[in-house]
């Protein structure tokens, strides 16, 4: 039978790694022996494991070796295989795909970080001879001619650390559960969000359009205001319903105070869009003062970047709004550079497209009234999230209420 020895090293043990990568060589048809295994002594101290990975046949052996690779299963060190990308746009067979956890390349006799890292790309090396980089690059950035690592000879993934029992958020497990400790939560979010500021990193927030619908915008106007949020990701209709509760007071026609259907109330949102298209932007309705309050306004007068991208169901769309997918991905892409913290609350497509584009490093909180937005991002690769299923008004309303200087 083909064989090949593979090495594991880390927390190895507490994290469950090892038993998942036995787990995965049994499940895929394959057989293992340990031919080495070092335990740490004290808690603070790695393991370190050789196994040898046995399969039927060459092509069963080297799809377990893919897979448990992306546990951080390391393959006896050999350099990078590339080849060249043979139309832009289009990738060699057999292309190394990425995950979003750090990744390293070997190149030349020596290990090349993989930065920025994100999921479902390619690996492209570039540079001149012992200066070369390597960088995750999605498809459609990819030019004819770039060296694009091919196998998984010579790529070494390194998993997630455990969380150690003092890290703000070592009392929450995996699982997504409606039965949570939701103020302990908030606070966690809180301290997150102060050691990513005292860190330099960038507090990212992406939201929808039920942050509007069910009054709790005030309170994410308020955190903008107080300098706590550094971009915003959002789609057309958080954008539409904001302005419209700006301009009418209502939001899908729904009086935001009484709680009451206005007369032609359902006219709103495309009024709204209307009165911003023919002022040219909502930049310009601002600087004008037409629309003097609510989460854009606050983002235009405090110097709070944000994206807005559209779907196929938008109305208008808002000038802003970006109505090329592709556009709008690269956009988004760009701004999560230095994002140290990010929270996407009420909105399941927004929050699955930013997680796929942001490193496993980057604490993630996905807060939303249904437990399944939470599960389709964990499922769609976005390990490192952690859920809180709530509603939005009382996540928003309890995070500013705990945000210092935050003024509701």
């Amino acid at each position: 039978m083909p064989s090949e020895v593979v090495s594991l090293t880390g927390h190895i043990i507490d994290s469950l790694t090892l038993s998942k990568v036995l787990d995965i060589i049994l499940r895929d048809g394959g057989q293992y022996r340990i031919r080495r295994f070092e335990i740490g002594e004290t808690r603070n101290d790695t393991s370190h494991a050789e196994i040898i990975v046995s399969a039927p046949d060459t092509t069963t052996l080297e799809r377990i070796l893919h897979q448990i690779g992306q546990h951080g299963a390391e393959r006896a060190v050999g350099e990078a295989e590339v080849e060249p990308a043979p139309a832009d746009g289009v990738l060699p067979a057999g292309f190394y795909v990425t995950t979003n956890l750090e990744t390293h390349v070997r190149w030349k006799e020596r290990w090349i970080p993989v930065e920025p890292i994100e999921m479902d790309c390619a690996i492209v090396i570039s540079g001149n001879p012992g200066e070369e980089t390597a960088t995750s690059v999605p498809m459609h950035r990819v030019r004819r001619g770039d060296r694009i690592v091919v196998g998984d000879r010579g790529v070494r993934v390194t998993p997630l650390e455990r969380l150690e029992p003092t890290d703000v958020f070592s009392f929450m497990g995996s699982e997504v559960s409606t039965e949570r400790p939701k103020e302990r939560i908030i606070a966690a979010i809180v301290q997150a969000m102060q050691e990513a500021r005292d860190a330099g990193r960038r507090i990212l927030f992406v939201g929808g359009p039920a942050i509007v619908h069910t009054g709790a915008a005030r309170s994410l106007e308020a955190i903008i205001r107080a300098g706590w949020i550094d971009v915003l990701f959002a789609g057309n209709a958080l954008a539409v319903h904001d302005i419209e509760q700006a301009l009418y007071g209502t939001s899908l026609g729904v009086d935001l105070n009484t709680g009451n259907h206005r007369a032609h109330g359902h006219e709103h949102h495309l009024r709204a869009i209307n009165t911003i298209r023919s002022i040219g932007s909502i930049r310009k309705a601002v600087e004008q003062g037409i629309v003097t309050r609510g989460i854009l306004h606050a983002c235009i007068t405090c110097g709070t970047d944000f994206v807005l991208a559209g779907s196929i169901r938008d109305d208008g769309p808002l000038p802003e709004v970006i109505t090329d997918v592709v556009q709008a991905q690269d956009a988004m892409r760009e701004r999560v550079r230095g994002v140290g913290v990010a929270l996407m609350v009420a909105t399941t497509l927004h929050s699955i497209a930013t997680g796929n584009l942001l490193p496993a490093t980057v604490r993630t909180l996905c807060v939303d009234s249904d437990p399944n937005t939470v599960i389709k991002l964990m499922d769609r690769g976005t390990h490192q999230a952690f859920g809180l299923v709530t509603d939005c008004e009382f996540f928003l309303k309890e995070l500013a209420a705990r945000l210092p200087g935050v003024i509701p």
